[in-house]
């Protein structure tokens, strides 16, 4: 299937320039021709560079990047919010902020501050606080919203950037080079491609030809998406698979037929042999063969520590002394 084509191209009014006095000589490779004072695009570069910028797009989602759409323009506005929301991409559609690639450690922020306030809201904080108090966080909420509404589930920087009219978006631009982003734009006949990853020739002015182009990279990042489900689902099922065949396995008792030592010789012994019970000569007195059941410690350390003391029976005998008086005192 096409990503675009030709009558889609024409139909859009893509091939309309600027005014030959506003035109930017860089752009010269681009121009097909001159009319009534007007630039003619060539549409068939047009083509091959929707088809580059959309791969380009395509393998970046697959790598598990972002895409972030800008353009701020009011002609641009409405298509950029539904097609970045259609698949599911980030977006900027009322002003840049500067810094918004640069310093996005400062932007996180505003993006805290903003999902602090929405959490209030629903919470209950608001209704502890004051009208005044209340009124003052409403408008910065609506504030932070309107700038950065589009961008507010963003955790890092994007994986590419897409860019309406470069020439109003240099910031944008700037930015995005400077951190070394790719960036797909729409390069009017005075704007400059140089600057441009995948500059895409083309009428950037013209709402109808804005929505097909918003429309073309919105469609690569579901492409991308869907492949991506389908890998996943692919290896879901490849999973399925093995767990019913060696469940089959176990059912039928197939596992019980394979034997790793055939056609090998194999030693064979008794199983009293094996486990030692024919040989007594081998059989000594371990430490588990005694009787231990009247054992008493404390005893056996006394003797152990306590020297032996042998009484001398003929002691008493030999002093003179008679014991049973000595009881008996």
């Amino acid at each position: 299937m096409a990503v675009v084509t030709m009558k889609n191209l024409l139909e859009s009014g893509v091939h309309f320039g600027h005014q030959t006095k506003r035109w930017d000589p860089r752009m010269k490779r681009y121009i097909f021709a001159e009319r009534n004072g007007i630039h003619i695009i060539d549409l068939q570069k047009t083509i091959v560079a929707i088809k580059e910028a959309y791969e380009a797009v395509r393998k970046t989602v697959l790598d598990g990047k972002s895409v972030l759409f800008v353009g701020t323009k009011k002609q641009a506005q409405q298509a950029v919010e539904r097609e970045a929301q259609r698949c599911g991409m980030y977006y900027v559609n009322n002003r840049w902020l500067g810094g918004m690639l640069t310093n996005f450690v400062t932007i996180k922020k505003s993006l805290l501050r903003l999902k602090k306030i929405e959490k209030m809201e629903v919470d209950g904080t608001f209704e502890k606080l004051t009208k005044k108090e209340i009124a003052r966080l409403v408008k910065e909420k609506a504030r932070l919203e309107k700038n950065l509404g589009g961008i507010k589930e963003m955790k890092e920087l994007p994986g590419i950037v897409f860019v309406i009219d470069p020439r109003k978006e240099a910031i944008a631009v700037a930015e995005a080079k400077r951190v070394g982003l790719p960036i797909v734009a729409i390069v009017d006949t005075n704007c400059n491609p140089e600057n441009i990853t995948y500059p895409i020739p083309g009428n950037d002015d013209a709402i109808r030809a804005i929505n097909l182009f918003t429309q073309i990279v919105a469609n690569s990042v579901i492409e991308a998406e869907n492949e991506v489900g389908l890998e996943i689902i692919e290896t879901l099922q490849d999973e399925g698979a093995a767990e019913e065949e060696f469940s089959a396995v176990m059912e039928k008792g197939e596992f019980a037929e394979y034997n790793k030592y055939e056609g090998a010789e194999v030693e064979t012994a008794p199983v009293a042999a094996a486990i030692g019970a024919g040989s007594e000569e081998e059989q000594k007195a371990g430490f588990t063969d005694k009787d231990y059941s009247d054992y008493e410690p404390e005893k056996e350390a006394a003797k152990k520590t306590a020297p032996a003391v042998k009484p001398d029976a003929d002691l008493a005998d030999k002093h003179n002394i008679d014991e049973d008086r000595l009881y008996e005192e």
